[in-house]
């Protein structure tokens, strides 16, 4: 059961130039005034649904339970794919089924899923449907009904037993090392990887290799001299290899989906 708490988070790759997240800002508002929208971020890559994944799974935590987890990246928008709802800890999350929600749905095994039945939506008067803008024309009136308890998942969806599979792999954890992907880069120009804390904890004495780089796992940014590189674990306990008040993205040949592992400086028998 989803007890819904009037936060909605939105996640995108529109950007803030153009008017789409006003647009959907005040799509949701108009059917639902008291609801809270925060914008987690609209800066995803364009066309990539497996950052958006990515962040979600590492942030939602951080919101109350009964939150909404609005994402759109939605390459295929307009087309046969259908839109998945989850529920997970108590969030409902609502997004293209197009691996976005591949990782949340994967957290538990009592995780819920749902496609929506685009033929209920009638009962929200969703009747005009472009097919470049299902932000405003689905997510964002289906998420202000869930969210202010008009409806609940069952109300528009099917149950569904499985969902489209992400983009990116999960690290994978070898012999000798774990070997994952950058998989997104912040503000700051810090390339992100999707290698969590806990994968590297089996090794003794961490070194993160990247490119032609060889980086023993570091603890804060002020451990290596301004414009050195580093590899540390960041607050979403994820490796990260950053310059320290430089931008790694700039000057180390890396980007995302680029290759990265973590390994034992020295082979232990």
């Amino acid at each position: 059961m989803f007890s819904p708490c009037s936060i909605i988070t939105l996640t995108s790759d529109f950007g803030l130039r153009d008017p789409f997240i006003g647009v959907m800002k005040g799509r949701i508002l108009d059917i639902a005034p008291s609801a809270q929208i925060i914008d987690l971020t609209h800066d995803i890559a364009a066309h990539w649904p497996a950052e958006a994944g990515f962040w979600l799974r590492r942030s939602f935590r951080y919101f109350s339970r009964g939150t909404v987890h609005v994402a759109v990246v939605d390459p295929g928008v307009g087309t046969a794919r259908n839109i998945a709802m989850v529920l997970l800890e108590g969030h409902l999350f609502l997004a293209p089924d197009n691996g976005t929600l591949a990782d949340i749905a994967s957290q538990q095994r009592d995780a819920q899923l749902w496609h929506i039945d685009i033929s209920r939506l009638d009962s929200l008067g969703i009747k005009l449907l472009s097919a470049t803008f299902h932000g405003r024309d689905i997510f964002a009136p289906v998420a202000a009904a869930l969210a202010s308890d008009a409806i609940k998942p069952e109300d528009i969806g099917r149950r569904a037993l499985s969902l489209i599979p992400g983009w990116v792999e999960e690290a994978s954890v070898g012999e000798h090392r774990v070997s994952g992907i950058i998989i997104t880069v912040d503000h700051f120009g810090n390339l992100i990887t999707n290698i969590d804390r806990q994968l590297c904890e089996r090794f003794i004495d961490p070194v993160v290799c990247a490119g032609n780089l060889s980086l023993p796992l570091r603890r804060t940014y002020g451990d290596v001299r301004p414009g050195d590189p580093i590899a540390l674990i960041n607050s979403f306990e994820v490796v990260e290899i950053a310059v320290a008040e430089g931008r790694a993205t700039d000057t180390l040949g890396l980007s995302r989906g680029a290759p990265v592992s973590v390994r034992d400086r020295v082979r232990r028998s």
